[in-house]
């Protein structure tokens, strides 16, 4: 019997079921936070890593995800209901304007933040674009 999954992986568990994703969210017992620790935790390449990363606009102070000025770590759990190092691509507490980098759809898989430090699901970069409604885009 595999043990329950905290309640913010429960959080994204629950979010993938309600979008009709039938991804499952695992809790590892090794370190997620970083793309490196992720990749090693799950044996891909560091560039198979989403990073859910929250930015907001310095004018009108809208939570975006991916470029802009970095939000602090106040900011981001306000805005997505998850900690740095754990937010998910889903199930944030407010709606934020995603934008998918092209480089993932490379890749027949990624995996993406479960909301905790060490969890983690894996989808298809599909999968995301379906998911989040992001606009892909050449980002580096």
């Amino acid at each position: 019997m595999s043990k329950p999954l905290s309640q913010s992986a429960q959080k994204v568990q629950d979010a993938l079921g309600e979008l009709g994703m039938s991804l499952e969210v695992l809790e590892l017992p090794n370190s997620t936070r970083t793309a490196v620790e992720a990749a090693q935790a799950v044996g891909c390449q560091v560039g198979q890593i989403v990073k859910s990363l929250i930015f907001k606009a310095n004018r009108t102070r809208r939570p975006i995800l991916e470029p802009l000025g970095k939000a602090d770590a106040d900011f981001v759990r306000q805005q997505t209901g998850f900690a740095i190092g754990g937010v998910p691509p889903v199930g944030h507490s407010h709606k934020i304007d995603t934008y998918i980098d092209r480089d993932l759809l490379s890749y027949q898989e990624v995996w993406a933040a479960a909301g905790t430090p060490r969890a983690v699901f894996r989808l298809t970069p599909q999968d995301l674009s379906k998911m989040t409604g992001g606009l892909v885009l050449d980002i580096k």
